[in-house]
């Protein structure tokens, strides 16, 4: 069932008031309801209308303390101003207020009121669709869908637990492939900050002299290619929650411009004199020893000591026992209902392969290996011989299938892109390449 749309029309003119009661009564789904003067209107604000057109003069009370009196009741409610008067310092001044629209009385005022009324539908809308994805996203990274019962992911969902009931900074550390952002997002839907927006930045993924406008945003013209004014990732996560992933291969001068940020609680667009306070959960994740990092002068220690908050080492799969089989189980049960197919299930010579293996790559491996061998399967159960290691990132037909050496250069920087989270300058190192090269690719959107 539909949440039905109020609109309240404001408006002691008897004629127009009824004009424009008719013209928005033509979409069956709006519910219209007229008031001839200020008081009788602020005696039914309590009801709580999605839009009100409000007349500027009324003969009971002035427009701008009736806007006030809704504004200060509930920010929430969108106010079209509709005036007999086209003064454009009042309009100016009303839209700073946080009016929507100001509309004169005049032979277009009714399609204008009627396009106003349309925009701010489909931006409620939106915005509902927006708290529902967001609780739906809440259910689906509950800690009950964190797949595992042994003793070391238990004792990661204990810490999550008490992270989930305080605004303290998480750092996350652990292999690849072991979970860090699940985990992440897990934190963030369950804590207080749950209807403010997840924020995830890949540090290692970002080139060097883009980092800090990512991050803080920038102003029209701050630097070449900057063609408008951008708010960066963590003015984005605003009440709720930023999530800086591989924060160990972010430099030393980022790293001291990101210190301030959090010990000042403000930021600073690029190109501007601007300070704007933030309003920011802080989670933070690598695959390195930060503490090493520190003793090798590589990560400023003030810094670590600022993010280290309540730390959290999501343990490989080789360690967590009997939960790799059931996580390969409830991949299975994922792909069987993503893909509308028949339950499948593994067969005992299947599971003794999978315990057989470290997977390096860890849960995102598993997945990788489970989801493979779904689609090799003949019927409902995935043998010893569906599970491939070798061909876990979809590189079976890597020599069998003709490509250009450029087709084969793109997919050997995707699967290693892949296996080291996106992590740059670690695959540029692995594959004795330069990062120009991946960043290149990347912009042209190769990657």
């Amino acid at each position: 069932m539909s949440v039905p749309f109020k609109i309240f029309i404001v408006e002691d003119d008897i004629w127009y008031g009824e004009v424009l009661e008719y013209v928005l009564n033509l979409n069956p789904e709006f519910e219209v309801e007229r008031f001839t003067s200020g008081k009788s209107f602020l005696d039914n604000l309590h009801r709580n209308p999605d839009v009100v057109t409000l007349d500027y003069k009324l003969q009971d009370m002035a427009g701008d303390q009736i806007f006030e009196r809704i504004k200060a009741y509930n920010p929430g409610i969108e106010v079209v101003i509709v005036s007999g008067q086209d003064n454009v310092s009042t309009a100016v001044d009303l839209l700073r207020k946080g009016a929507y629209d100001y509309i004169v009385k005049d032979d277009d005022a009714k399609d204008k009121l009627w396009n106003a009324v349309r925009n701010i539908r489909e931006k409620i809308d939106l915005e509902r669709e927006i708290i529902q994805l967001r609780e739906e996203i809440g259910i689906k990274y509950q800690f009950g869908n964190l797949v595992g019962q042994s003793p070391v992911i238990s004792k990661v969902k204990t810490l999550m637990e008490k992270a989930c009931k305080t605004n303290i900074t998480v750092s996350l550390s652990g292999e690849t492939g072991t979970g860090k952002e699940v985990a992440a997002k897990a934190i963030h839907y369950n804590s207080n900050r749950s209807k403010g927006p997840f924020v995830a930045v890949n540090a290692a993924a970002i080139p060097r002299e883009l980092i800090e406008s990512e991050l803080f945003g920038h102003v029209k013209g701050a630097f070449t290619g900057a063609e408008s004014t951008r708010i960066g990732k963590i003015q984005q996560a605003t009440g709720g929650t930023i999530f800086l992933d591989e924060i160990g291969e972010m430099d030393m001068a980022m790293q001291a411009k990101l210190l301030r940020v959090l010990q000042e609680r403000e930021i600073t667009p690029v190109g501007s004199n601007e300070v704007i306070p933030i309003d920011v959960r802080v989670i933070v994740a690598t695959h390195q020893n930060l503490g090493d990092l520190v003793q090798q002068g590589r990560f400023r220690s003030d810094l670590y000591y600022r993010l280290l908050g309540l730390p959290i080492e999501m343990p490989p799969l080789r360690d967590r026992g009997n939960d790799l089989i059931m996580l390969a189980q409830h991949f299975l049960a994922e792909f069987a209902v993503e893909n509308k197919t028949k339950k499948i299930k593994l067969s005992s010579e299947a599971k003794t392969k999978l315990r057989s293996y470290t997977f390096p790559g860890n849960v995102r491996e598993l997945k990788a290996v489970i989801e493979l061998g779904a689609v090799l399967c003949n019927n409902e159960e995935i043998l010893e011989s569906d599970i491939n290691f070798t061909t876990a990132m979809g590189t079976s037909d890597f020599l069998v299938t003709e490509k250009t050496l450029k087709d084969y250069t793109i997919q050997i920087i995707k699967h290693f892109l892949n296996k080291y989270d996106q992590n740059v300058l670690l695959v540029a190192k692995k594959l004795d390449i330069g990062k120009s090269t991946i960043y290149r690719m990347i912009k042209n959107k190769e990657l």
